[in-house]
């Protein structure tokens, strides 16, 4: 069942950047309702490329997985292999660069699980969530501050990996349950 969508879109009356960094915009927006009620909000900008989550999965029945640092939280956390697509770049060809920076895997099969939203109320960034089979080994250089940690996990064990402690991206929980159910 599909809900019908709101018909109109609030008029922006204004805009105003209020902060800007390398990677972000950060703006208030003057909106006029559809019954006259105005309202500021605030919203990110990010850069309009979008973004890949890859789930790669090994002829073995692995899921490959990266501790990385994560500035956020300040702590490491396990996920998914990830980053910006560049520009030219279609989703599947930034998720198989991706996989050879982050894993040292390129990959023969890729399946789009789905497309996501990041807090669509305050950011308008978008990822491509990609299963990755049919892998093999190549290795290309990535832009990581230091080597990430590689962590292989067996497909057949993914409600274990749900109870990890420091699996708790939800865009890699989102990816992980879509890839069960797809299987």
């Amino acid at each position: 069942m599909t809900q019908k969508k709101h018909p109109t879109p609030p008029q922006i009356l204004d805009t105003q950047v209020v902060a800007q960094s390398r990677l972000f915009t950060v703006e208030t927006l003057d909106l006029r309702f559809s019954n006259g009620e105005q309202r500021q909000y605030e919203r990110i900008r990010g850069g309009g490329r979008g973004a890949v989550l890859i789930v790669p999965v090994t002829e073995n029945d692995e899921l490959i997985l990266v501790r990385e640092y994560c500035a956020g939280t300040n702590d490491y956390q396990l996920g998914f292999p990830k980053g910006l697509i560049d520009p030219g770049e279609s989703p599947e060809q930034a998720a198989v660069r991706e996989l050879k920076e982050e894993v040292g895997f390129g990959a023969h099969s890729l399946k789009a699980l789905k497309q996501v939203s990041l807090a669509p109320s305050y950011f308008n960034a978008h990822m491509h969530i990609i299963a990755a089979t049919d892998l093999y080994p190549e290795r290309l250089p990535g832009d990581e501050p230091e080597p990430l940690e590689v962590v292989y996990w067996p497909t057949s064990q993914w409600q274990q990996l749900l109870a990890e402690p420091d699996f708790t991206e939800a865009r890699s929980v989102a990816a992980l349950l879509l890839l069960v159910k797809a299987s």
